[in-house]
C-alpha cells in the first residue's frame, strides 16, 4: 500500500527549533530530534540505532527526499519503530556534519547532501549514504529497503555492529591523527609553480573553469592566480594565470550561472558551458565572487568587471539583507511556478518561456520599421540571450523535468555583434537590453519567491563585510561602506559576548521580527572567527576606525586560544568540550568555503604588520608547516593557503596615511592607492600619536603631527620612504610593472597560446 502524505497540521518536536532547515521538517510524521543529549540518551536507553539526516534549507535533493520519504506515513512508521531519528542543519552544526562526512568520504564514492548516516547509540557510524529514492532505481536502493535491511541487521547482530562501530571510530581517529602528523613539513617555494601547473592541467581552455562538471566558481583559485600574476606579471606563468582567471570570470558572467535579471550568481553549473545552473544562491558565493571581480577590475581597469561586482552587491543588498544589518544565508533553487500551484520546481523563479518574453516585450525598437517590417524588443532580447521557442535546456541536464520548454538566459555574443545582426547601433541595443531587463525583473516580482534561509551566519557575514568594505574602496561607493559597518555592528551587538570575547554561530529572524542568538551549545566555529577577523581588517582599512582593528586583534587572540593546535600547528575546525563530537578535525581543502587555517594565515600576516607582533607571523609559518606536505604535493586543493604562502615569500608594504582626511586631495590619494592591485599591502591612518597603530608602533608617533595636506608614508624593505601624494610614485612602489592596458570587452585574445599545455 502506498504511503499517504503527512497531515500538515501535525507538528513534531522540531517545531520548537530556530533553524529554517529543521523547521521545514516540523510537520513530518517522523519523530525527529535535533542533535541533543535527549536523543542520544533515548537511543542508549532503548538500544536503538540512530538515523542521522544532515542537510540545509536550500538543498534541492534534501527537498526531494523530504517529499518522497520523510513526509510519508509508511516511511515514518519504519523510522519511528526502529530508529532514533535526528535531523541536523549542517550550516548550524558544521562540526556534526564534518565528523560524519569524514566517514561518508572514507566509505563511499558519492558525497554530498542530504547525508544519511546510521549510528550506534555511542554515535559511532556504521552505514552511510546520501539521497535515497522512494523506489528502487538503477544504482540506488529505495529508502524503505535500506531502512528495513539496517533494522534487520541491528536486530540480528547489534553487538557485532556496536563493535564494528567502535573499530570504525578508532580507525577514523587514528587516520585523522596520522594525516595531521604526515602533513607536517616545511613547504618549499616550488609548490607555488606546482600549484599553477596543477591548475593549468585541469583548466578548460574553451569555456573556463577547472576540472569536470559540475563546475563551481572557485574564488580561492582566482585569488591565487591573481596573486601569482601580481608577483610576476611579465612571466609566462603570470600572464597565463591572469588569462585563466579572467576568461573564467567572463564566461561565468555571460553564462546561465549568472542571474541576468535578478543579479548575483547561482551555486554551480551542471554543464561545462556555465549554462544550466543549480539555482540556489549562497551568500558565501556572492561575497567571494564580488571580491574576485573587484580584483579583476583593479588588474584590467575594465569596467565590465566593476559592473559585475556591483551586480552582486545589488543582489545581496536587495535580497539577502536584514533591516538591522546582518546578511541572510541563501535562497532556494525551487519555487512554485505560479501563485496557486502546489508543486515546487527547480528554476521556476529564474527561467523564461519564449512566448512569455514575447508577450512582455512587444515594443518596437525606435526607427526600425521599414516597409511594414519592424524589429521588436523581444527579438533583440531573445537573440542576445539565446531564448528559443522549444526552450534551451538540454534534456540530459533536466533530470526532474522541471526545465522542459524553459530558457536559462545566457549571452550569445557581444552587444556589438547583436547590433550588427539587427543593423542597429550599439547604444540602441544597450538601451533595449537594459529596458527589457527591467520589464522582466518587474514581471518576476509577481512570481512566488523561492524560500529564503534567513539564518544569519557569522562566518558568511564576515565574507560579506569584506566584499562591501573592499567595494567601497575600489568602486568609491560610500553606500557600500555604510552597509559593511551596519553588518559589523549587527554581529557585535547580537552575536558577540563582550564579557567572554566569544562569538555565536547563528542568529535567526522570526516572523514577528525578533532576532535571537543560537542555542547556548551553538557557539561559533573556527571559520566564524577567521572570516570575521578578515572582514574587520578590511573594514578598518576602509573606515580607519580604530575600533575595528582593535576588535580584530581581540578576536584573533580568542581564536588562537580556542582552536590553535599547540602540538602540530594550524587551526582545528571546532573547539574542545562537546562530548558528542567524536573527532577533532582540521579541514585540509579550500572548497566553496576556504578553510579556517587558510584564511587565518592571510589574517596573521596582515595583523603581524599592524600589531608588530612576531607571534602572528610565527603562527602563520607554523600553519604552513602543519599543512606542508599537502602544499608540497597537491597545492591546488589549498589555493587560499597558497595565496597566503605566496604573500609570505614577497616583500610587504605598509602604507601610513597622515594629514587631513576631509578633502578632495584625500579622496584622490585613496583612489591612487586603491586603483592598484597590490595584495601584499596594509593600509593605516595615523591622525595623531594616540592612534591605535601608532601605539603599537611607536616610531609612527613622530609622523602623526605636522601634516595638513594628506600624504602617505610607505614602509618596505626595512625603511620609511619620504611622504608623498604623487600617484605615479605610489604606483611605482606598489606595482612591479607599468599599468596593464584595458583588455578588449569580448576577451578574444589568443587564449590557446596563453594557456597551451
Amino acid at each position: 500500500m502506498a504511503g499517504t502524505a503527512a497531515n500538515t497540521q501535525r507538528r513534531n518536536r522540531l517545531s520548537s527549533e530556530k533553524s529554517p532547515y529543521l523547521l521545514q521538517h516540523a510537520t513530518n510524521p517522523v519523530d525527529w530530534y535535533p542533535w541533543c543529549e535527549a536523543a542520544i540518551y533515548k537511543a542508549k536507553a532503548e538500544n536503538k540505532p540512530i538515523f542521522l539526516s544532515v542537510g540545509y534549507s536550500t538543498c534541492h535533493w534534501c527537498h526531494v527526499m523530504e517529499r518522497e520519504s520523510f513526509s510519508q506515513d509508511e516511511i515514518a512508521a519504519l523510522l519511528n519503530k526502529n530508529f532514533i531519528s535526528i535531523k541536523v542543519d549542517r550550516e548550524e552544526r558544521p562540526d556534526v556534519d564534518r565528523v560524519y562526512m569524514t566517514f561518508l568520504q572514507a566509505t563511499s564514492e558519492e558525497t554530498g547532501w542530504p547525508m544519511s548516516v546510521w549510528l550506534t547509540p555511542d554515535l559511532h557510524p556504521f552505514v552511510a549514504g546520501t539521497y535515497f529514492p522512494a523506489k528502487d532505481k538503477t544504482g540506488r536502493r529505495a529508502f524503505s529497503t535500506v531502512l528495513q535491511e539496517v533494522a534487520r541487521q541491528w536486530e540480528e547482530r547489534s553487538s557485532k555492529i556496536v563493535a564494528q562501530g567502535s573499530d570504525i571510530h578508532r580507525s577514523l581517529l587514528k587516520s585523522s591523527i596520522a594525516q595531521m602528523d604526515s602533513s607536517l613539513a616545511r613547504p618549499d617555494e616550488s609548490c607555488i609553480l606546482k600549484c599553477f601547473n596543477q591548475l593549468k592541467e585541469t583548466f578548460d581552455v574553451e569555456n573556463g573553469g577547472f576540472g569536470s562538471v559540475p563546475k563551481f566558481s572557485q574564488p580561492a583559485t582566482f585569488k591565487f592566480l591573481f596573486r601569482l600574476y601580481a608577483t610576476t606579471p611579465y612571466s609566462d606563468e603570470g600572464q597565463q594565470a591572469k588569462t585563466m582567471a579572467l576568461l573564467t570570470l567572463k564566461k561565468m558572467a555571460d553564462g546561465g550561472v549568472h542571474d541576468h535579471i535578478g543579479n548575483g550568481f547561482h551555486r554551480y553549473s551542471t554543464d561545462k558551458f556555465w549554462h544550466v545552473p543549480h539555482f540556489e544562491k549562497m551568500l558565501y558565493d556572492q561575497a567571494q565572487l564580488c571580491l574576485t571581480y573587484i580584483e579583476a577590475f583593479q588588474i584590467t581597469k575594465d569596467t565590465f568587471f566593476a559592473d559585475m561586482a556591483r551586480d552582486i552587491l545589488t543582489y545581496i543588498a536587495r535580497d539577502l539583507s536584514d533591516t538591522e544589518g546582518g546578511f541572510y544565508s541563501a535562497e532556494d533553487a525551487e519555487s512554485l511556478p505560479q501563485v496557486g500551484d502546489v508543486q515546487q520546481k527547480e528554476g521556476a523563479f529564474c527561467c523564461w518561456k519564449h512566448d512569455e518574453v514575447k508577450q512582455l516585450l512587444p515594443q518596437v525598437v525606435e526607427g526600425t520599421c521599414i516597409a511594414g517590417q519592424c524589429i521588436s524588443f523581444w527579438e533583440v532580447f531573445c537573440f542576445h540571450y539565446c531564448i528559443v521557442p522549444e526552450g534551451n535546456v538540454p534534456t540530459e541536464l533536466d533530470s526532474q523535468g522541471d526545465l522542459s520548454g524553459q530558457n536559462v538566459l545566457k549571452v550569445r555574443c557581444t552587444v556589438e555583434e547583436t547590433a550588427r545582426n539587427f543593423n542597429l547601433t550599439v547604444k540602441l541595443v544597450e538601451l533595449v537590453l537594459a529596458q527589457s531587463k527591467r520589464v522582466l525583473l518587474e514581471a518576476r516580482r509577481l512570481r512566488p519567491r523561492p524560500h529564503r534561509d534567513d539564518k544569519i551566519v557569522t562566518a558568511w557575514n564576515g565574507l560579506a563585510i569584506s566584499a562591501f568594505a573592499r567595494a567601497s574602496q575600489v568602486l568609491c561607493d560610500d553606500d557600500c561602506l555604510q552597509r559593511a559597518v551596519m553588518a559589523a555592528r549587527f554581529i557585535e551587538v547580537h552575536m558577540f559576548n563582550a564579557a567572554t570575547g566569544r562569538l555565536k554561530r547563528n542568529a535567526y529572524r522570526h516572523s514577528e521580527g525578533v532576532r535571537e542568538l543560537g542555542i547556548s551549545s551553538n557557539d561559533a566555529f573556527s571559520p566564524d572567527y577567521a572570516y570575521l577577523i578578515r572582514g574587520l581588517i578590511d573594514l578598518y582599512e576602509a573606515t580607519f576606525d580604530d575600533h575595528w582593528i582593535e576588535w580584530a586583534v581581540q578576536l584573533q587572540d580568542i581564536f588562537d586560544s580556542l582552536f590553535w593546535d599547540t602540538i602540530r600547528g594550524g587551526y582545528f575546525d571546532f573547539a574542545e568540550g562537546d562530548p558528542s563530537i567524536l573527532l577533532r578535525l582540521k579541514e585540509d581543502q579550500d572548497g566553496t568555503e576556504p578553510t579556517a587555517s587558510s584564511v587565518a594565515c592571510c589574517n596573521l600576516l596582515r595583523l603581524s604588520e599592524y600589531a608588530q607582533n612576531p607571534v602572528y607571523k610565527d603562527r602563520a609559518v607554523a600553519t604552513f608547516t602543519a599543512f606542508g606536505s599537502r602544499l608540497n604535493t597537491f597545492p591546488m586543493v589549498l589555493p587560499e593557503m597558497m595565496s597566503a604562502y605566496l604573500d609570505s615569500t614577497q616583500q610587504s608594504y605598509q602604507l601610513y596615511l597622515v594629514g587631513t582626511c576631509l578633502s578632495m586631495e584625500w579622496k584622490e590619494l585613496l583612489n591612487a592607492i586603491h586603483s592598484n592591485f597590490a595584495p601584499n599591502k596594509t593600509l593605516s591612518y595615523v591622525p595623531s600619536p594616540t592612534a591605535y597603530v601608532a601605539r603599537l608602533r611607536p616610531e609612527l608617533q613622530s609622523i602623526a603631527d605636522g601634516f595638513d595636506r594628506p600624504q602617505v608614508y610607505i614602509f618596505n624593505g626595512g625603511m620609511f620612504h619620504p611622504a608623498t601624494s604623487d600617484q605615479i610614485t605610489i604606483a611605482n612602489h606598489l606595482t612591479p610593472s607599468p599599468p596593464q592596458p584595458v583588455m578588449p570587452h569580448n576577451y578574444t585574445f589568443e587564449l590557446s597560446a596563453a594557456v597551451s599545455m
